[in-house]
């Protein structure tokens, strides 16, 4: 598994990428991996203001719907207009190309609290 040392983790298996205020926010391959092929993303949320660990969408796979939570509190600013078409980029480049969404961040040290590639790896092995 594929876990990049520039990002960070949540225990609800979403990453985290910062530049200045503004997050780029997808999930880990860990997750989708689990989920198996992802037929459908279903974000809602541009625009609104949420706090940390708050939903903001749903990942649709072939067998299950699953929730994604928001790492840390801050604005949803755009929503990845790739997925609307090509669901299965998560699948295939989830660091890369299959983001979800960017955020302008509340409190960016609150992204330091989130774990760190070797934590993250350690927490799904």
């Amino acid at each position: 598994m594929n876990f990049p040392a520039d990002v960070r983790y949540t225990k609800d298996h979403e990453w985290l990428r910062l530049e200045g205020s503004t997050a780029t926010i997808g999930i880990t391959d860990f997750a989708q991996h689990e989920l198996g092929d992802i037929v459908y993303v279903d974000i809602s949320s541009t625009g609104k203001a949420l706090e940390a660990e708050e939903v903001f969408g749903t990942v649709e796979a072939v067998k299950t719907v699953s929730d994604l939570f928001l790492p840390v509190a801050g604005t949803i600013i755009e929503v990845n207009p790739l997925l609307e078409k090509q669901p299965e980029l998560v699948n295939t480049d989830p660091y890369g190309n299959g983001w979800m969404v960017k955020m302008t961040v509340t409190d960016t040290a609150a992204v330091e609290a989130l774990m760190n590639s070797e934590a993250y790896s350690a927490l799904v092995s």
